[in-house]
């Protein structure tokens, strides 16, 4: 297969991705983009087999490694894609993206062993650049997927004089790397990597609670610039293609996703070192709540007019997502106004609770976006919040300093009823009472979400 065959096919591929990403941007068009998206990287993983340089043999010298990889590769990531629950899903994008940037920065090091001496400058800065990155993205996708899976605090870890042990460690980085580049050889590049292996650590350590998933996608952002750079190194251009979309994407979504938080970028990685210490008098214990039964709430639902859904990680846990459209096509058999109300970072990662209603078939035109709904719950008469605490907590807008604020929220706070299902008073992500608990017009249920709608939608069944 001559160059020009293999650029026009690796084009195709591009186009593919291309138009995965704007099928992935609707719910209705989700399924088929991701079709999509894995047709073009079949063929742009099969194009390099029949690829030859220059009219010389093809250039698989390790054959046998590379199919034995490709194996591994599919044993492992087949079972985990096809047995990972939804609410893990933030967990295994952070997992997969890390390992990403880990290989471009190992297929960097290798390239630059190989081309010794022959490398050319642009060839060495962007071999650094992709060192640099793409261990950073690594260090620091596994710091998020552990504090998504709770293997660690969830909050920001600070430190005395961390901002300045972050931003010494940035710049030996960097001095490093012009030291690589000036240079050469094998141990500056080492000393590199493993700099840059602590920098996304220290990097990613301050961010806590609801601030993870933003930091995920600035972290797929790398990975994506990394792949483009080992494009360049390794004179690929599918690789730049897919790896310029994926950094753009992910630099647009890491923006759309601060906004939505109402805070800068910079705010959200080095907030916790400028927050103020919360106060943490009065347990919850002491605190009274009004409790009530799944009889309570269908009564309450069965005299409403209107009713607002707001699902949030605990509908995942529970896997009440099927329980919630059986409840909201009861509420409408009976002539009551009934619409989901959507946070953008409900959940563990942007539309991660699209995807769960959607799985329930939930009509699309229920689900509202936050400044859709958010000037409706003044005339909604019961809102029910199902498993979310940081995104209607009213401490976002009235707590100074403390790690939601500033964050718009849902203002369910607003609605002349809420009604709250919740395991127990443990606090949200974020790790943050929630004053709406303590509200009067709030009833809260316990136990497991899809087994508390459940009993409310027999109750209601039964009026």
């Amino acid at each position: 297969m001559s160059r020009t065959v293999y650029d026009l096919i690796g084009l195709f591929a591009g186009i593919c991705f291309i138009l995965a990403l704007k099928g992935l941007s609707h719910p209705k068009t989700a399924r088929r983009g991701n079709k999509i998206g894995a047709i073009g990287a079949t063929i742009a993983t099969l194009v390099v087999f029949f690829y030859a340089n220059e009219g010389s043999s093809l250039p698989l010298n390790n054959l046998g490694w590379i199919l034995g990889a490709i194996a591994v590769g599919t044993l492992i990531g087949v079972p985990a894609a096809r047995k990972v629950q939804m609410t893990q899903m933030p967990q295994l994008v952070a997992l997969f993206n890390g390992v990403g940037g880990g290989a471009a920065a190992l297929v960097a090091i290798v390239e630059y062993l190989n081309l010794g001496d022959t490398a050319t400058t642009a060839e060495v800065i962007f071999t650094v650049f992709t060192v640099i990155v793409g261990c950073v993205s690594f260090s620091g996708s596994i710091i998020t997927f552990m504090k998504l899976q709770e293997l660690m605090t969830t909050r920001p870890v600070v430190f005395p004089g961390g901002r300045f042990v972050i931003a010494g460690t940035l710049v030996a980085v960097l001095g490093v790397a012009v030291w690589v580049v000036a240079a050469l050889g094998t141990t500056p590049l080492l000393i590199l990597a493993g700099l840059s292996l602590l920098f996304g650590v220290l990097f990613v350590l301050p961010v806590g609670g609801a601030d993870v998933p933003i930091v995920i996608s600035l972290l797929n952002a790398f990975t994506g610039l990394t792949v483009a750079a080992s494009g360049y190194v390794l004179d690929s251009v599918l690789l730049i293609i897919a790896g310029t979309l994926v950094g753009a994407s992910g630099t647009i979504l890491t923006r759309l996703m601060a906004e939505a938080m109402g805070r800068s970028l910079f705010g959200t990685l080095f907030g916790a070192f400028t927050a103020k210490p919360q106060d943490t008098s009065g347990a919850a214990e002491d605190r009274p709540v009004r409790s009530g039964s799944p009889d309570d709430v269908a009564i309450l639902l069965n005299y409403a007019r209107r009713v607002v859904i707001v699902p949030g990680f605990g509908l995942a846990v529970a896997q009440a997502q099927h329980t919630v459209r059986e409840l909201a096509d009861l509420m409408i058999s009976k002539g009551i106004d009934v619409a989901y109300g959507i946070h953008p970072v409900a959940g563990r990662m942007p539309g991660h609770m699209n995807v769960l209603l959607a799985e329930a078939n939930v009509p699309y035109d229920q689900l509202l976006e936050m400044d859709e709904v958010n000037p409706t719950f003044g005339q909604t008469d019961v809102a029910i919040v199902i498993g979310a605490n940081d995104v209607v907590n009213p401490a976002a807008k009235n707590s100074p300093g403390c790690p939601i604020y500033g964050m718009p929220i849902l203002e369910v706070s607003n609605a002349a009823n809420v009604i709250f299902l919740k395991r127990s008073m443990r606090p949200g992500f974020a790790g943050i009472e929630n004053e709406l608990l303590y509200d009067p017009k709030t009833m809260l249920l316990f136990g497991d979400a899809k087994a508390s709608l459940t009993k409310v939608v027999g109750a209601l069944k039964a009026l």
